[in-house]
C-alpha cells in the first residue's frame, strides 16, 4: 500500500474514532478514540512539512493527485470541525510537556478565551498537581484513568480526566501523551443529590418507624393489659405510620412530578371557589389555634390552570401557613392579575429567617426541623409546590419578615395558555 493510500487511512481513523468519542457517552469508547488519536498523531509526523506533503502528491497522476488532495482537504477540514465541537477537552503534549495539540474546549477549561494553547509548557497553563502528575505518569508509559480534577474559575467544576502514552512507530518510544478532559460536573451534583435524598428519607423514616417497634414491643410484652396506656400506645403507633404513609406519598408524587410524569390539564376555574374548598378542608386545624382564613380573591375571578394541581399547590402552602402561625393569627390569600398571574399566601407568623429563604423550596430542607416533624410535616411539601409551578410555566417565591409573617407567591405566565380575568 502506498503512503498516500496509509495517511488517508489513519486521517479516516482518526475522525472516525473522534466521532465515536464525542457520541459516546461510554468510557469503553475511549479507547477506541485514543488508538484514532495516535493515527492522528504519527499522521501528522509523517506528512511533515507542507514541501514534502506537495511532493508527495506530486508523484501521483495529475487527475489522482487533485482527486486524493480534495479528500485529504474534505477529511482534514471534517477532522478539524470535530475537534471544534467537542465538549470533551482534549490536550496533547510531547515528552517536554508541551502542549503540541489542543482544541477550544481545552481553551475553556484553562480559562483560555483566545489565542492556542500550543508550544506553551503545561505548568504554564495550570498548576493543579493531578493534571500535571497524570501526564507525566504517561510520558512514562502508565494509562492514568478516572483521574478527578476540580477547577474553581470561579464556580466549582469537576472533570474526569483519562491521559495515555502516545508511541513511536515501533511501539516501544513514548513520543508524548494525550488527555481527555470529560465534565461531570452535572454527573457528580446529580450523584450528591442522590445520596442526600437516600440519607434524608432513611432519617425521616427511622424515626417513626422505631416508635412503632418500640410500642407494638410494649404492647406485646404485657401492656395491652393496660387499657388507658394501649389506647395511647395504640393511638401513637397511628400516628407515626400515618406520617410515614404521607412521606412516602409524597416521595412518590414529587418522584413523578421530578420524572415529567405528571402533566398539567388546564381548564377554566372560578378562584375564589377553589380556594374557599381548600379553607374548607383545613379548617378543623386553624379553628383549634384560633386562626382566621381571609379569602381576599372576588367572587367569579376565572383563572386557566390546572384545579387539581393548584389546589394542591394552596393546600401545601396555607397547612405550612397554619402550622408555623401565631395562635389568634391570619391566614389571608390575595389575587392579582395582569402579564403575569400572582396568587399570594400571606401568614402574621413568626417569620423565617433570611439566611434560610434560598434553601426553602430543596427536598427535605427544614427551618426548624424539630418542630416541623411535631407538626407532621414531611420537609416535601414545598419542593412539590416548586416543581407544580414550574410545570404550568411559573414559579414560587417568599419573601419574610421576622416577627411579622411570611408571603409566599405562586407567579404563572399571563400568556401561553394561562390567563385571569375578573
Amino acid at each position: 500500500m502506498s503512503k498516500h493510500y496509509s495517511l488517508l487511512l489513519a486521517l479516516s481513523a482518526l475522525v472516525l474514532a473522534i466521532l465515536i468519542l464525542i457520541f459516546s457517552f461510554s468510557f469503553s469508547a475511549l479507547t477506541l478514540a485514543l488508538l484514532g488519536f495516535v493515527a492522528g498523531y504519527f499522521l501528522v509526523k509523517a506528512i511533515g512539512t507542507q514541501k514534502e506533503f506537495s511532493s508527495l502528491l506530486s508523484s501521483q497522476t495529475p487527475q489522482s493527485s487533485h482527486d486524493r488532495s480534495t479528500q485529504i482537504f474534505a477529511l482534514g477540514k471534517l477532522f478539524e470541525a470535530t475537534l471544534d465541537e467537542m465538549r470533551e477537552g482534549l490536550l496533547v503534549v510531547d515528552n517536554d510537556m508541551r502542549v503540541v495539540a489542543s482544541n477550544p474546549a481545552a481553551h475553556r477549561l484553562f480559562n483560555l478565551a483566545t489565542g492556542k494553547l500550543e508550544s506553551q509548557r503545561l505548568t504554564q497553563l495550570t498548576r493543579n498537581p493531578a493534571i500535571y502528575s497524570a501526564f507525566h505518569d504517561a510520558l512514562k508509559g502508565n494509562e492514568r484513568s478516572g483521574v478527578q480534577i476540580e477547577i474553581h474559575d470561579p464556580n466549582r467544576r469537576v472533570f474526569d480526566l483519562r491521559v495515555v502514552p502516545l508511541r513511536g512507530s515501533g511501539g516501544e518510544q513514548i513520543e508524548g501523551a494525550i488527555g481527555v478532559f470529560f465534565d461531570i460536573t452535572k454527573l457528580e451534583k446529580l450523584e450528591r443529590v442522590r445520596q442526600e435524598f437516600l440519607s434524608n428519607v432513611s432519617h425521616e423514616l427511622k424515626t417513626p418507624l422505631t416508635a412503632i417497634v418500640a410500642f407494638a414491643e410494649t404492647l406485646e410484652s404485657g401492656g395491652l393489659d393496660d387499657r388507658d396506656n394501649s389506647e395511647r400506645f395504640l393511638e401513637i403507633i397511628r400516628k407515626n405510620a400515618a406520617r410515614m404513609q404521607n412521606l412516602i406519598d409524597d416521595i412518590l408524587e414529587l418522584s413523578a412530578i421530578e420524572s415529567g410524569n405528571v402533566g398539567v390539564k388546564t381548564e377554566e376555574i372560578e378562584l375564589s371557589a377553589l380556594i374557599n374548598d381548600v379553607f374548607i378542608s383545613l379548617a378543623g386545624k386553624a379553628s383549634s389555634r384560633g386562626i382566621k382564613l381571609n379569602n381576599h380573591v372576588p367572587a367569579g375571578t376565572l383563572v386557566f390552570v390546572d384545579p387539581r394541581r393548584l389546589e394542591q399547590m394552596l393546600n401545601n402552602l396555607v397547612d405550612n401557613a397554619i402550622k408555623f402561625n401565631k395562635d389568634g393569627g391570619t391566614v389571608s390569600i390575595d389575587f392579582e392579575s395582569g402579564n403575569r398571574m400572582r396568587i399570594f399566601v400571606r401568614d402574621t407568623g413568626e417569620g423565617i429567617p433570611a439566611q434560610h429563604l434560598e434553601r426553602l423550596f430543596e427536598r427535605f430542607y427544614r427551618v426548624d426541623r424539630a418542630r416541623s416533624r411535631e407538626m407532621g410535616g414531611t420537609g416535601l411539601g414545598l419542593a412539590i409546590v416548586k416543581h407544580l409551578a414550574r410545570a404550568h410555566g411559573g414559579e414560587v417565591k417568599v419573601t419574610s419578615e421576622l416577627g411579622q409573617g411570611s408571603t409566599f407567591e405562586i407567579d404563572l405566565p399571563g400568556t401561553n395558555g394561562i390567563s385571569a380575568r375578573p
